[in-house]
């Protein structure tokens, strides 16, 4: 479709058009996420998690069927934020086995939490028992009340 034909010939309209006709030869598009972005954003949406404050620490609890603790990665970046990933593989066929049904989700995992100022990211320790994931997220103690300090007043 070109936008001359209708009587419009405006560059709003011409930009607009050369994005279409350039989506249009398969070529990606400008704002088009990445296949990466993609796989993350479907991982994060999949992988449902509870996030309970305690007075002392944050934990956050993951349902992880089936995975060993070496399937599962738990790691802060430098921009204070817990990744939480891993993933679950399809189990191999047995010989004579086929495949009627399948429900249970395979492949990657992840979610991100951006953690508080006031967590400690020197104390995490994460435990998975019967296929739930717990990670523990100490909290810093609280920063001391400054004291008001005394300068003594000379004589000049």
């Amino acid at each position: 479709m070109d936008v001359r034909i209708m009587g419009f010939d405006t560059p709003l309209l011409s930009t607009f058009q050369q994005i279409l006709d350039a989506s249009d030869d398969g070529q990606k598009s400008f704002n088009a996420p990445t296949r990466t972005y993609v796989r993350d954003a479907k991982a994060m949406a999949t992988t449902p998690a509870d996030v309970k404050e305690y007075p002392n620490s944050y934990v956050f609890v993951i349902d992880m069927p089936g995975l060993k603790s070496g399937d599962i990665k738990v790691q802060v970046d430098d921009h204070n934020v817990l990744v939480i990933s891993g993933e679950r593989k399809r189990e191999e066929e047995k010989e004579g086995a086929k495949n009627v049904r399948m429900e249970r989700r395979v492949g990657k995992f992840m979610r991100k939490f951006l953690l508080p100022e006031n967590a400690n990211t020197d104390a995490i320790s994460a435990v998975c028992q019967d296929g739930v994931l717990t990670v523990t997220v100490q909290k810093l103690p609280p920063p001391e009340p400054k004291k008001p300090k005394t300068i003594e007043v000379k004589i000049a």
